[in-house]
């Protein structure tokens, strides 16, 4: 996952505002205590476009499992005049040279982890890297997003120099969604490159994710939708969770 495609990323995901989802996050963990100037980890930063906003926050150390991304978000942070520690992790081993304030994984990196034991990973990576009363801020795109909107709706976008046909496939009975991409990328000679790219989300339900934040540790467990300071409603396009380290 994420070699050629890594290098057409940015332009399928240029309608995502990503100044409001770092707003976001400020916000989420200001609810939590933790203030800027706090050391955050961010694994799953994919190409860094969370990563140069929260940077102007926070101490921020992103990381994540492909190199193509982290080769893609450390230029934008040397183009941003910001000297960022990059690191190249898996979110389910997350480490830290010295306890964090808090831990960030954004733009559905928990949708990727597949199984309770990869999710669990994860929870329990992130619990160790945090001092005692750290705060852990996620987010997934909801059951309701992956299964009826992303699930049933073939996506076609085209553009001068470069279209897409994205078709997936939602699963009921293992709440997996398998998604396929086709992506032409015009060359300057004006043919074009084929990238196919398959990728697999986990559709997790709120109580789920709670159980599995209870049993790694967390407390004072927090769900929001929408981008909202509520609840989520049923057909919530996206969960944010967050929750602290028990001392």
């Amino acid at each position: 996952m994420y070699t050629d495609f890594a290098g057409v990323y940015d332009r399928l995901m240029a309608d995502v505002d990503y100044d409001a989802w770092a707003m976001h996050y400020r916000d989420l963990l200001s609810r939590c205590g933790v203030t800027d100037g706090a050391a955050v980890l961010e694994p799953a930063c994919g190409t860094g476009n969370l990563s140069v906003r929260l940077a102007r926050h926070y101490r921020l150390q992103p990381s994540d499992a492909s190199v193509e991304m982290l080769s893609i978000a450390a230029k934008k942070a040397r183009d941003a005049g910001l000297l960022l520690p990059f690191v190249h992790q898996d979110m389910r081993r997350l480490r830290a040279h010295r306890p964090a304030d808090a831990v960030i994984c954004a733009c559905d990196g928990v949708n990727y982890l597949l199984t309770p034991s990869a999710l669990g990973s994860f929870l329990s990576a992130a619990r160790a890297a945090l001092r005692p009363g750290g705060a852990l801020a996620f987010d997934v795109s909801s059951v309701d997003k992956l299964s009826r909107v992303l699930g049933s709706q073939p996506q076609f976008y085209r553009a001068d120099d470069i279209c897409y046909l994205w078709e997936n496939a939602w699963d009921a009975s293992s709440s997996l969604l398998q998604l396929s991409l086709s992506i032409f990328v015009r060359r300057a000679d004006g043919a074009y490159d084929r990238i196919d790219e398959e990728q697999t989300q986990r559709g997790w339900e709120e109580d789920e994710l709670r159980a599995a934040l209870s049993e790694a540790g967390f407390g004072s467990i927090c769900c929001y939708g929408n981008f909202m300071a509520s609840p989520p409603q049923p057909n919530a396009q996206r969960l944010h969770l967050t929750a602290l380290k028990e001392e």
